[in-house]
């Protein structure tokens, strides 16, 4: 399963690393996710969900 927002649909983003001497290379930022379990359809569910719908209160846990 991939490590994306079950409420938001947020996953990794990519950018690129840059070093002192301005080299670049691509690399990847993880979002941060947590396995909540929650209401679907009137039924407990474990999903993943970003921290970020956890605290604005878009989810409620069971």
């Amino acid at each position: 399963m991939a490590r994306r927002c079950f409420i938001t649909g947020k996953s990794k983003s990519s950018g690129n690393h840059v070093s002192h001497a301005n080299n670049k290379t691509r690399r990847t930022w993880g979002v941060n996710v947590q396995r909540v379990r929650i209401l679907v359809d009137g039924k407990p569910k474990r999903v993943y969900v970003s921290t970020r719908a956890l605290k604005s209160g878009k989810v409620t846990r069971v």
